[in-house]
């Protein structure tokens, strides 16, 4: 394997871990809250996150009570293409109960968190996912993260479930082969029976793809189509589109080099969205998404991990370059590319016919976030409706839910549950909410800096009301938010991204493509809160005014640029200096 001098400390973590080992066992065995910060890195891998609930903290500190009670681990559920039985969703559900904080947090991967699992029940947690057939193994951590893929049950032929297909190959060939995840979470316990392993070579029998240091950052991979890019394509690492010809796919476009998260500070870090790299057949698929990921498993940057995503490797290299390494690795020329360019995105919401017979219904979940709140009891309507009505469960890139597999005579049982409940129907929310969405953000999230998913709903309350005011109630305006400037909330490609950047304060992006294929400008660098909706009302204003036929709002601030759009608002002088590229 390609070495170089001065690797990270996560790299030296990684590589002294004995593939993946480390000492979780024998930290599970202790009393103590949490982790040591070594063992802590390698439990992402084992899809588990350490974090520090900065909210208790903060009581604690005010006589609230013990401090140690503050540390509590986010559990990663790794579910690609993100479909589910009734029983694992019902499993599900108990175990946020059990282990968690009550909640389920869906996320636009596609996957299931856990939040507030304290470390003493770890151990029960990862073995009741294990007996329902489900994993956290490398749903976080230096490996191919959760394979994404549009989840509707559409009737189109089966190109969506050829999609879920590959998305389930990939998955299962990219998974770290190490025992460590079966020894840690499956095996007794106990001093005598911790097996022994020596480690082994770089390039050992245990990782034959990733070696023993793994890669170098986290890598995301998604298959799309281009009427409806629901998987934020272009924000991955590796993206395939279905090229559909006489009703099947003749073919993957393949785009490389996608990724939102970027440090202020750092004029070498950048938002980026996947490039065309080549036109491959079908069976090329899987040997292509290995080749590019051993390139980058070789030549990423293991000393900055600021800069280790595939990315900055092809922005260091050129796309040229970088596709002459990944044919050498593949053995073979690649076929040229084809122009890709996402026309819309699907939210799945509402009641639609299913492929095979049958209806689904697509569920708005706020953030992704499954809970009861006082009179809204979305948690409890879904447990009732899975074991009443037995619904398939599928998870959208949106984070919402898709029921699927019901009947006619279902539907209206369905639609009482969820007025029992409190749930309001997804036909009763405006389009601007079923387009928008935030992150965790504070309190639990180690990168938050600000407040996210708790905020983005006044927000939105807000501009609702802004937008009945100026008659663009039916307009599908994408607000994306996120508590730090990493990205997860995928800011930087939404028709306006709100940035956490300092404490109770934002950046404001405008420009994105409503089908996320543009990246927005930078137009305020430290706007507080309270003013983000403010600042948005002339934006809006001009919009309203000025818009063409058919435009979005994204579509029209990039038509006009920052310096005609602040001479329409009557603005000051563009912010420069951050505008993506």
């Amino acid at each position: 394997m390609h070495e170089e001098k001065g690797w990270s400390k996560v790299e030296n973590i990684k590589r002294e871990s004995n593939y993946l080992r480390g000492n979780i066992r024998e930290e599970l065995a202790q009393p103590s809250p949490a982790f040591a910060e070594e063992t802590a890195n390698v439990l992402k891998h084992h899809g588990i996150y350490q974090q520090d609930d900065r909210d208790y903290r903060v009581r604690s500190s005010q006589g609230g009570g013990p401090d140690q009670r503050r540390w509590i681990m986010m559990v990663r559920v790794k579910i690609p293409g993100g479909r589910l039985t009734t029983l694992q969703w019902l499993a599900l559900l108990e175990f946020a109960d059990r282990f968690g904080n009550g909640t389920l947090r869906i996320t636009n991967r596609q996957d299931i968190q856990f939040h507030g699992v304290p470390k003493a029940y770890l151990r029960d947690l990862m073995a009741g996912l294990n007996r329902v057939g489900l994993t956290t193994l490398g749903a976080c951590g230096d490996v191919v993260r959760n394979v994404v893929s549009c989840p509707a049950p559409l009737e189109d032929g089966g190109i969506r479930d050829e999609l879920y297909r590959q998305a389930q190959r990939l998955t299962e060939h990219f998974l770290p082969r190490s025992q460590a995840y079966k020894e840690v979470w499956t095996e007794p316990t106990g001093a005598d029976s911790a097996p022994a392993h020596l480690p082994g070579n770089d390039l050992g029998d245990e990782e034959p793809i990733y070696g023993r240091n793994y890669l170098p950052r986290k890598f995301k991979i998604a298959l799309t189509l281009a009427e409806d890019n629901c998987v934020d394509a272009l924000t991955n690492d590796l993206a395939f589109e279905a090229i559909v010809e006489s009703g099947s796919i003749a073919a993957y476009h393949v785009l490389a080099g996608g990724g939102l998260g970027m440090s202020p500070g750092d004029a070498s870090t950048f938002p980026a969205l996947a490039q065309p790299l080549a036109t491959v057949a079908p069976g090329e698929l899987l040997p292509v998404a290995e080749a590019v990921v051993k390139v980058f498993r070789d030549f990423g940057n293991r000393n900055n991990r600021r800069r280790a995503r595939l990315k900055y490797l092809i922005a260091d290299w050129g796309l040229e370059k970088f596709r002459e390494v990944v044919e050498e690795y593949l053995g073979r020329p690649l076929g040229p590319p084809r122009e890709f360019l996402p026309v819309g995105i699907d939210t799945h919401l509402g009641w639609f016919r299913q492929r095979g017979g049958g209806w689904f219904y697509g569920l708005f979940v706020e953030n992704g976030r499954v809970c009861d709140r006082s009179e809204i009891r979305l948690k409890t309507a879904l447990k009732v409706i899975a074991e009443r009505l037995r619904p398939g469960i599928r998870l959208t890139p949106l984070m919402d839910i898709l029921l699927t597999e019901l009947s006619e005579n279902q539907r209206s049982e369905l639609e009482h549950i969820l007025a029992d409940h409190g749930v309001s129907r997804s036909e009763e929310r405006s389009p601007l909410r079923a387009h928008s969405g935030a992150c965790v953000g504070l309190p639990t999230c180690g990168l938050a800096i600000t407040e996210s998913e708790r905020l983005l709903p006044r927000i939105l309350d807000q501009l609702e009301t802004v937008c009945r005011h100026l008659g663009l109630q039916d307009l599908p305006l994408c607000v994306h938010m996120t508590g730090c400037p990493n990205g997860c909330g995928r800011p930087y490609n939404a028709e306006i991204g709100l940035v956490g950047r300092g404490k109770d304060k934002y950046a404001i992006y405008l420009g994105g493509s409503p089908a996320g294929s543009r990246l927005g400008y930078l137009w305020e660098r430290l706007t507080p809160a309270e003013q983000i909706v403010p600042a948005l009302v002339p934006l809006l204003g001009a919009f309203a005014q000025h818009r063409q036929d058919g435009e979005y709002f994204g579509d029209f601030c990039a038509r006009m640029g920052p310096e005609a759009l602040r001479q329409l608002t009557g603005g000051s002088a563009p912010v420069l200096g951050e505008t993506p590229s």
